[in-house]
């Protein structure tokens, strides 16, 4: 089971967080570095203000040397498709081959009001979405020295030499998800790497799975060539008090996270984490082939972070690994033996992965 950091900085962070962040992720033999892709804050005042995705990825391509970077999920509402895919592609070369495209179809709709940015019907912003996807994986598949066409209802590209190309063989991962139950599953399964489902229990996730495992089928793709992925809160602590101050610093009950999250001792939470990662196939970390199980441990704004998280700002990373490692080691233990431990100041929200890559969206098609 691969463990990855998420985080939500449209909360509140600023850039030099989210670096020391990553930092720490990378040395505590974290897995991966994710972020969400959000203009607004849900609540509070999310000062000092939003982060764009794509440049701070791009920051800490520069910036980090191991661990896997990527968005959860990017909407498609906010970029054309054309300069998304250089941009991506660019961080991709940045980072020296270690990136992944969470793309969903857009949902917050205050946020796009608070910008300036159309947000279209269900249908229609869904339609952009599957041409968008189209485009992005086109484009980067194109082999070089041909060029790419593309007549769809919302989107027209024509002579493009689709450039630049990804460090990566076949293009960036991509990541779909949500709990649609007739286009996403169909989408995830022509176009994405890894299948995401938000916060869900075990029984949806099962069910969710299932509907990708058939879309696979039916579209003749092997659905063990997917990684499967759900998203869930995780909040732990030594004994009942540390775990109740902590849920009370990200403002949820414990009840509440231990019916729908992963929450308790090192060992409770093992507990709720082991039935989920058996729900997809697990495999080795290091092989892109074998749909591996992962957690994503998400981060807070700085105010709410565990200590480790607010420590020490130094440590720069070096050059990228190879394209599409989605693992590898540190000098320091790995998260999930410190997890299983008893040591517990890690990031107070988790998701869970299973499978090839590719992100999260909140469709409801």
């Amino acid at each position: 089971m691969q463990l990855r950091v998420f985080t939500e900085p449209q909360q509140g962070a600023t850039y030099d967080d989210l670096l020391a962040v990553a930092r720490r992720t990378e040395e505590a033999g974290f897995d991966a570095f994710f972020r969400s892709d959000h203009y607004l804050a849900m609540g509070g005042d999310g000062l000092p203000g939003p982060t764009d995705a794509w440049v701070t990825l791009g920051g800490l391509a520069r910036e980090t040397s191991r661990i896997r970077l990527g968005t959860l999920m990017s909407a498609a509402t906010f970029r054309l498709p054309g300069p998304l895919a250089i941009s991506v592609a660019q961080v991709d070369q940045m980072s020296g081959g270690r990136v992944e495209l969470g793309l969903g179809s857009g949902w917050y709709e205050a946020e796009h009001t608070a910008y300036g940015i159309p947000f279209p019907s269900l249908g229609e912003r869904f339609d952009r979405y599957e041409e968008q996807l189209e485009i992005v994986t086109g484009l980067w598949s194109t082999p070089v020295g041909r060029t790419y066409d593309f007549a769809g209802r919302h989107h027209r590209l024509e002579g493009s030499p689709a450039l630049p190309k990804p460090v990566q063989a076949g293009g960036v991962p991509v990541i779909v998800g949500g709990r649609g139950k007739r286009r996403t599953p169909a989408l995830a399964a022509r176009y994405a790497a890894e299948f995401n489902v938000p916060f869900a229990s075990v029984a949806e996730n099962a069910e969710l799975f299932e509907r990708v495992r058939q879309a696979c089928a039916d579209a003749g793709r092997d659905p063990a060539s997917i990684v499967f992925s759900t998203a869930l809160v995780l909040c732990a602590g030594r004994d009942e008090a540390e775990l109740a101050r902590r849920a009370e610093a990200i403002g949820r009950d414990v009840d509440d996270l231990r019916a729908h999250g992963a929450a308790g001792t090192p060992a409770e939470v093992v507990d709720v984490l082991g039935p989920t990662g058996r729900r997809g196939r697990a495999g080795s970390t290091c092989s892109s082939s074998t749909s591996p199980t992962s957690t994503t441990w998400t981060w807070w704004p700085r105010r709410w972070a565990p200590s480790w998280a607010r420590r020490g700002q130094a440590g720069a990373g070096t050059r990228a690994a190879p394209a599409r490692s989605r693992a590898g080691t540190s000098s320091a233990r790995t998260a999930g033996e410190v997890l299983r431990s008893g040591r517990t100041s890690h990031p107070s929200l988790a998701s869970a992965t299973a499978g090839p890559p590719v992100l999260a969206s909140a469709t409801t098609l």
